[in-house]
C-alpha cells in the first residue's frame, strides 16, 4: 500500500517531544538528519546478532557480517547509478572523500601552474583541500562567481575553466543559498578542457534523484547523515580507471595484498582505501537508510519538500525586514533557506526561535569566501527534509514575526 508523505513522519519518534515546552520543530536538516526506525532497528540487529570483524574470519559471524558490508556497495551503486560496485569507496564522510581526492589523485596528476576551479559557494570541505593542494604543488586556485540572485554564474564558469584547468570542483546543492548547480553543463566544459569533474553531493543525494553518470562526474562523494545513516560514515565514487591510478592514502590491515620486509602492495579498489577496521555499524545502517529513501522514492521525496518551499520562501520574504540569501523563486530553491533578519545577530534568531521549540542553524555554515562574498558575517537557515509538513514551515514563520516583535518592542 503507497503511504502519503505525511504517514512517515510517525517513522521517526524523536520528533514527539517538547523542547522549552514547546513541541519540536527540526528545521536543520543541512546539518545532519533524523534517522528512522529502519535505521535504528537494523544497527540494533546488527549488534544483537551480526556483530563481527569482516573480511578476516571464516566464522559465522564474520561471513554475515561481510556479507552486509559488501552488499551495501552495490546498494550506494544502484541509489546514485554507479556502473560498478566496486568504484564505492567507504569513508568517514564527504570531507573525508574530498581531501582523499585533492591528496591522492590531486598530489600525484596537478603539477606547477595548473588550475584548480571552484565556486564562491563551497563548503569549507570542498575548498581548503583544494586550496592546500594547490599551495603544495603551485597550482591556482580560481573561483566561479554566483549571480545577484545566488546562482553559479555562468559567464564566470566560461571563464575561469581553460585548458590550464585540471579540476573542477563544484557542490552539486549550495549548503547556504539552497540552489543545485547544473554540473552536466559544468563538466561537459571540464572535459572539453580535459579536467576532471570532482561533486560535492553532501546537501543534494538526500534530497533529489543522483545519476552520477547522467551529470558527467569523475568523482563523487556524500555523506551518509544528511541522508539518515549514522554518523561517521560516508562515500566516494570515482570512476574504476581513476581511483586504479590513486595511491592509498591510509596504510594498515585489509588493504594490503602481500607484505615483504621491504615492499609492500597493495588490493585493488575500493579496498586499498580501506585499511583497518572500518565502519561497519554505519555501513549497515546506510543501508538501511538507503533502503527507506528508494522505497518512499527521490522524486517523491523532491516533490514534497518543493511543496514546502512554495509556501516558506514567500511567507518569508513577506515577512518585513527579512533578507533571504540565494534565488527568491521556489522552483530553484532546494529545501534550503538562509536569511537575516533586521539587524539582528543569526544566534540571537536561532536562540530566540529555539525558545518557541523551531530547530535551525545559525553562523557561516563552513562557508566563510561566501559569507564574505554576500557581505555578511553570517545568516540563520532553516533546512527541510521528508518529514516536515506545512504546520513546521507555519510555525517557523509564526516564531520569526514573534522574534521580530520581541526584540522591537519586548513583548510578543
Amino acid at each position: 500500500m503507497v503511504k502519503k508523505m505525511s504517514e512517515y513522519r510517525a517513522d521517526f519518534p524523536i520528533l514527539n517531544q517538547q523542547v522549552n515546552d514547546e513541541s519540536l520543530v527540526y528545521l536543520d536538516n543541512a546539518a545532519t538528519a533524523q534517522k528512522p526506525k529502519a535505521v535504528v532497528e537494523a544497527l540494533e540487529h546488527y549488534y544483537y546478532h551480526d556483530n563481527a570483524n569482516v573480511h578476516r574470519g571464516v566464522h559465522t559471524l564474520a561471513e554475515r557480517a561481510t556479507e552486509q558490508f559488501e552488499a551495501v556497495r552495490g546498494k550506494v551503486a544502484r541509489f546514485i547509478n554507479a556502473p560498478s560496485s566496486q568504484e564505492i569507496v567507504y569513508t568517514k564522510g564527504t570531507t573525508e572523500a574530498l581531501n582523499w581526492v585533492a591528496a591522492s589523485y590531486g598530489a600525484t596528476h596537478v603539477k606547477a601552474g595548473d588550475e584548480i576551479v571552484i565556486s564562491y559557494m563551497e563548503h569549507h570541505s570542498n575548498l581548503v583541500p583544494w586550496q592546500q593542494l594547490a599551495q603544495k604543488v603551485g597550482a591556482v586556485l580560481k573561483y566561479i562567481d554566483i549571480t545577484a540572485e545566488g546562482e553559479l554564474d555562468l559567464a564566470s564558469v566560461q571563464q575561469q575553466i581553460t585548458d590550464k584547468t585540471a579540476i573542477v570542483a563544484l557542490t552539486q546543492a549550495s549548503n547556504v543559498l539552497g540552489v543545485i548547480n547544473p554540473i552536466e553543463k559544468v563538466a561537459a566544459l571540464a572535459h572539453q578542457h580535459g579536467a576532471v569533474m570532482v561533486v560535492d553531493g553532501a546537501q543534494s543525494t538526500p534530497h533529489i534523484k543522483v545519476d552520477v553518470q547522467q551529470m558527467g562526474a569523475d568523482f563523487y562523494a556524500f555523506s551518509g547523515h544528511k541522508l539518515m545513516a549514522p554518523t561517521g560514515i560516508g562515500v566516494l565514487w570515482g570512476k574504476s580507471e581513476l581511483l586504479a591510478e590513486m595511491p592509498p592514502l591510509e596504510f594498515g590491515g585489509e588493504m594490503i595484498d602481500w607484505v615483504q620486509l621491504q615492499k609492500t602492495t597493495f588490493k585493488a579498489a575500493p579496498w586499498k582505501f580501506e585499511g583497518g577496521t572500518q565502519n561497519i555499524a554505519g555501513v549497515i545502517g546506510l543501508g538501511a537508510a538507503i533502503d527507506y529513501l528508494s522505497a518512499i522514492g527521490m522524486e517523491k521525496i523532491a516533490a514534497h519538500e518543493q511543496q514546502l518551499v512554495k509556501y516558506l520562501l514567500p511567507a518569508l520574504l513577506e515577512i518585513p525586514g527579512v533578507t533571504v540569501y540565494g534565488p527568491h523563486d521556489p522552483a530553484k530553491h532546494t529545501g534550503v533557506i538562509s536569511f537575516n533578519l533586521d539587524k539582528l545577530h543569526p544566534h540571537d534568531v536561532a536562540t530566540a526561535l529555539d525558545m518557541e521549540g523551531v530547530a535551525v542553524r545559525a553562523g557561516h555554515h563552513c562557508a566563510q569566501p561566501l559569507m564574505e562574498r554576500l557581505n555578511v558575517a553570517a545568516t540563520a537557515r532553516a533546512s527541510l527534509y521528508l518529514y516536515n509538513n506545512l504546520e513546521d514551515a507555519q510555525r517557523l514563520v509564526t516564531s520569526l514575526k514573534a522574534t521580530k516583535e520581541f526584540f522591537n518592542h519586548g513583548t510578543v
